[in-house]
């Protein structure tokens, strides 16, 4: 499977999505997910779904340090104490000693940035967290989590598909050596009966929603996490890299979006 290097660190392109997905069905997705070689996973403490995820790591057979595991501070866990107390919960809840990636989940309204970040520095330097990052920041918010904290801000975790723009976001990324990983990378299938994607699939013998993956994971500083459960979809999302999208079609899939491919060309390396 293809990676993404920002700051030296490999991320797998590709990774299982598990929002919205609890208990036993979502224990069977991560295990699944894992047999057919999935190896980035994300949770959050906000999904209510930490434990089922460790469950499947625990009981893959797969090596703790080929998963790369990502979690979340809930937006009520800010504070500094409370983002130390809660994530030794999740620790506790993954059965793990450390996590790949642990991110800011969305920004506070009241607690600064800087306190937050302080505290995930903190994790850091005790071995818990060995990478750190933010989700659903603006371009001006992650500026403000990169001048606070003392480590690289690793990702922002963002909506991005082939129907919603991230333009400036995207470009701040590229400029600034930060992944973009894509959540609701699909749309929640809204869209996938378009013509263009399908006419592309049809062209390459997969499916829009593979279409719309390969696009993604195509550009230049940015990961997917599709959710999916049935066995199915996960291995159809997983097949995205037999096959390469010309120039040309990734423009028509960034005109679905308004254009953008020609402002990106000297950022883009397709």
């Amino acid at each position: 499977m293809e990676s993404v290097s920002v700051h030296g660190v490999a991320v797998t392109a590709l990774g299982l999505g598990t929002a919205r997905m609890r208990g036993d069905e979502c224990r069977q997705a991560v295990t699944t997910g894992l047999e057919l070689g999935y190896r980035h996973i994300d949770t959050a403490q906000m999904y209510k779904n930490e434990d089922a995820v460790g469950d499947a790591v625990a009981q893959s057979g797969v090596d703790r340090d080929e998963a790369f595991l990502v979690t979340k501070i809930l937006r009520g866990n800010l504070r500094y104490d409370d983002v130390l107390d809660s994530f030794a919960e999740s620790l506790e809840r993954l059965q793990m000693e450390y996590v790949d990636l642990l991110l800011i989940h969305a920004p506070s309204r009241s607690v600064p940035v800087s306190e937050s970040v302080r505290a995930m520095n903190e994790l850091q330097e005790q071995g818990a967290v060995k990478h750190i990052g933010v989700s659903n920041f603006s371009v001006s918010q992650l500026r403000e989590a990169m001048q606070a904290s003392a480590t690289p801000i690793l990702t922002n975790q963002v909506e991005y598909h082939p129907f919603k723009s991230q333009r400036s976001l995207l470009e701040f990324c590229i400029e600034n050596d930060v992944l973009l990983t894509a959540y609701s990378p699909l749309n929640l299938g809204s869209g996938l009966s378009d013509e263009t994607l399908q006419e592309i699939g049809a062209r390459h013998g997969k499916t829009p929603a593979q279409v719309a993956l390969r696009w993604l994971v195509q550009q230049e500083h940015v990961a997917a996490i599709p959710k999916a459960s049935q066995e199915r979809h996960l291995a159809e999302n997983i097949d995205i890299f037999d096959f390469q999208l010309s120039e040309d079609e990734m423009e028509q899939v960034f005109e679905l979006q308004g254009g953008l491919l020609t402002r990106l060309r000297s950022l883009l390396q397709l």
